[in-house]
């Protein structure tokens, strides 16, 4: 109708303009109208349009009363290129726009089909409200974590599907949403419609906050339950080692090499007896441990080894002056090429008090056991010797001299070893208790190896060892300026197992008396071949002097 409109007009003018003459008909009016035909209909009647403007100029010129002349004929041809030009312009340019619209159509719709799709098969719920929160449109998943079906949902408010102990805090979110803060996250609890809850991560985003239409805002929400219950079962695993490490008076640690570093908990600073720190250099704690543990801290490992233990023990010196044991358990590990040790760390000074202390009780027992071991032998021994001596002619003065002679040698053994932690004495020391006052004179030598013999075995050796110097010193060399006196032992030319040789050997004085009466001495030495300890005794008077030997077994020398 406009078309129409637009023609007739054109017409219309034209005639008034044919009737006063003003000036050539056709092109100036016909023009125009011809452009706006062809932009609001298609070429064909754009050009039909042309087709009756250039009759209707002709004809305006045959109604006013003239001749046709060519000059006529050639504007109505020119109208008619032109108005075709233009018709066919416009439709030109019509189909290009057309073609970009389309594309640009399907652009939109490809993008909305792929927005739909994700929308709806998203592994997270979607939805969209209004600014006060009334649902509008949600994803399958949406309704899904929520158990309700899409219609149940649409039209509700979210509030009311938040837990009423985080529904204060929804709210708080939903108010503050605004150009400055388009979008606000928080992790709360929704009901489901079966009245159970699902801890989710919300997110709401304000799409247009300067339009707000009806579907301004954009709701997310991701199912983080199980999540959040691993987070929950980690925090009260790690409240429960730090309880357990605090109640077992543990620290944790960490050394890195590379940085020279230390780390550790408060616990373990607290060990340590220095105030809490992120991190300290090991040379800081050079003052405080001691020199000889130092390296077994500092050094790092040789050779890399993840995995491989790390245990030693250490004594620091707090500021306050104490020396404490420190325990330290860990393992070696290589992150990123650095080469660390991590682990936990234990004061032992208490444990190891107690049981240096429990060490010194079961030591002083066991002493306690062998002095009373040794004064129950030692009243048999005294009874013996009293047995085997004689009153010489009845001479109870003599008798009494020599019986205390015997008890002292006896105490003075006694003596010795009771001087001794573990009950024993060396061979050297027991003999060197009977010859010192001879050593001076350069009359003795003694020449043996290092051995200890313990409890009875002692006893009897030394008692035997006065019986020989009581002897040398009344018929030997050490009752007289001539001679020497050379003790020696050695393990047997068989091995251990064949025993000790001792040997009491005099020289450089002829023997003056007879000892082989059956006495004292004899019995204690066994010139028979029975001696007090040990066995195969022999005693032999040369005509420089005296050599006894005697032999002793592993076994007799341990008891």
């Amino acid at each position: 109708m406009a078309s129409t409109a637009v023609l007739i007009a054109a017409l219309l003018f034209e005639a008034v303009v044919s009737r006063t003459g003003a000036f050539e008909p056709a092109l100036l009016s016909f023009v125009p109208a011809i452009a706006v035909i062809a932009f609001l209909e298609s070429r064909w009647i754009a050009v039909a349009a042309t087709l009756v403007m250039a009759v209707a100029s002709i004809g305006a010129v045959k109604a006013a009363g003239g001749n046709v002349q060519s000059d006529d004929w050639t504007r109505a041809i020119l109208l008619l290129l032109s108005g075709g030009m233009i018709a066919f312009l416009f439709d030109r340019s019509r189909q290009s726009l057309r073609a970009a619209l389309d594309l640009k159509l399907a652009a939109v719709e490809a993008t909305e089909s792929r927005y739909r799709r994700a929308f709806e098969r998203a592994a997270m719920g979607f939805a969209t409200a209004d600014t006060n929160g009334e649902l509008l449109r949600l994803n399958s998943r949406f309704c899904t974590l929520l158990g309700y079906s899409e219609d149940d949902l649409v039209g509700r408010r979210m509030d009311g599907l938040v837990h009423q102990d985080d529904r204060d805090r929804f709210r708080k979110s939903l108010a503050e949403l605004r150009a400055e803060a388009p979008s606000l996250g928080a992790e709360l609890r929704l009901v489901r419609k079966d009245n159970s809850i699902v801890w989710v991560r919300l997110t709401l985003s304000l799409s247009t906050p300067e339009t707000a239409p009806s579907d301004s805002l954009f709701v997310v929400v991701d199912d983080i339950s199980e999540r959040r219950s691993a987070r929950e079962a980690l925090i009260a695993q790690k409240e429960w080692l730090d309880l357990a490490l605090s109640a077992g008076r543990l620290g944790t640690w960490r050394i890195e090499y590379g940085q020279k570093v230390i780390s550790g908990s408060s616990q373990f600073w607290d060990i340590l007896g220095l105030p809490p720190a992120a991190f300290r250099s090991l040379a800081d704690l050079s003052s405080i441990i001691h020199p000889a543990d130092w390296n077994a801290l500092a050094s790092p490992p040789r050779e890399a080894q993840p995995g491989a233990n790390y245990d030693v023990e250490i004594r620091i010196k707090r500021p306050d002056g104490q020396i404490r044991w420190v325990a330290l358990r860990g393992r070696e590990e290589s992150q990123n090429g650095r080469n660390q040790r991590i682990g936990i760390a234990a004061d032992l000074t208490e444990r190891r008090q107690t049981t240096l202390l429990r060490a010194a009780v079961r030591k002083q027992e066991r002493l306690m056991l062998v002095q009373r071991h040794r004064f129950s032998n030692l009243f048999p021994v005294i009874t013996a010797i009293v047995k085997m001596l004689n009153a010489p002619e009845g001479d109870l003065v003599k008798f009494k001299e020599t019986l205390v002679e015997r008890i002292r040698a006896l105490e003075a053994t006694h003596l010795l070893l009771s001087n001794s932690s573990d009950g024993s004495s060396t061979m050297r020391d027991l003999i060197l208790q009977e010859l010192r006052p001879f050593s001076g004179a350069g009359k003795t030598s003694m020449n043996g190896p290092e051995i200890k013999i313990s409890g009875g075995a002692a006893e009897s050796f030394a008692m035997m060892v006065h019986e020989l110097t009581t002897n040398s010193i009344k018929h030997g060399v050490l009752g007289d300026a001539q001679g020497k006196l050379e003790v020696r032992w050695a393990l047997g030319s068989d091995g251990a197992d064949d025993g000790i040789v001792f040997e009491w050997i005099e020289t450089g004085r002829p023997r003056s008396a007879n000892i082989k009466r059956k006495g004292f001495g004899s019995i204690v030495l066994g010139t028979d071949g029975s001696p007090l300890v040990g066995h195969s005794s022999h005693m032999e008077l040369r005509d420089d002097g005296l050599r006894y030997s005697l032999r002793l077994s592993s076994k007799e020398v341990r008891a």
